[in-house]
């Protein structure tokens, strides 16, 4: 993101949601509060994990397991069972980095980074579950044309102090006939109680009735924030 921003990049592709942890909070915050980006693109993939060892280790030689919180999350059987330390990294490539020349550690990760380090995969597929996929988000500092197949991401908050603003905010969409695909909400922190709601709807933000309810929406909200308007995954 912080590339995007600088100018650095023109595009950025970042984790917004997988199919067994949910929401990826950092992502979120991070658009809600400190770049000022489009989402110009979204992309659904498979994931599986695998457990990434240095060459010879066998499973009862590894104490320790290194990886990305959301990867750690996704295959919490696997290291409960086998009885293994996990630990957080930044990247499931930078904890396969870390694991080099150690027998007791291992790594959690995609296949790509055994290659680039001269390690191998112990053990394959060991998310939780096989339906495990995350969706991405293709990042700009422009918006995307319509295409006639188009979603709109955006982020509000509501009065704390009227009833019912949030069912009358939602209301908006069903009044115009308007398919709402995700509503979730992230503390805004600000204190407790306190929140901010992502929702996903159908339609472009340059179409008349996306701009109407947009405009609604923020005469009757306290912040509004469009992350932007790409083609439908």
């Amino acid at each position: 993101m912080e590339s995007v921003k600088n100018g650095d990049c023109s595009l950025g592709v970042v984790p917004i949601e997988n199919s067994i942890e949910g929401p990826v909070g950092i992502t979120l915050d991070s658009l809600a509060h400190k770049y000022d980006l489009k989402i110009f693109k979204e992309i659904i993939i498979p994931i599986n994990q695998n457990l990434i060892v240095n060459p010879g280790t066998k499973l009862e030689d590894i104490k320790d397991v290194y990886s990305h919180s959301q990867a750690i999350s996704q295959c919490q059987e696997f290291i409960s069972e086998n009885k293994i330390q996990p630990h957080y990294a930044v990247s499931t490539a930078r904890a396969a980095k870390s694991i080099i020349g150690d027998k007791s550690k291992a790594a959690i990760g995609n296949s790509k980074v055994v290659d680039l380090y001269g390690l191998e995969i112990l053990r394959s597929n060991i998310q939780d579950t096989d339906n495990n996929e995350t969706r991405f988000v293709v990042l700009s500092k422009k918006s995307h044309e319509m295409t006639g197949n188009d979603k709109t991401s955006i982020i509000f908050s509501i009065f704390e102090d009227r009833p019912g603003q949030l069912y009358h905010i939602l209301g908006i969409f069903e009044r115009e006939n308007i398919n709402l695909t995700k509503i979730e909400s992230r503390p805004s922190k600000k204190g407790l109680g306190k929140y901010l709601f992502f929702v996903d709807f159908n339609g472009h933000k340059d179409e008349s009735v996306v701009q109407n309810i947009l405009k609604e929406i923020e005469e009757n909200t306290y912040f509004l924030k469009v992350l932007g308007s790409y083609p439908e995954f």
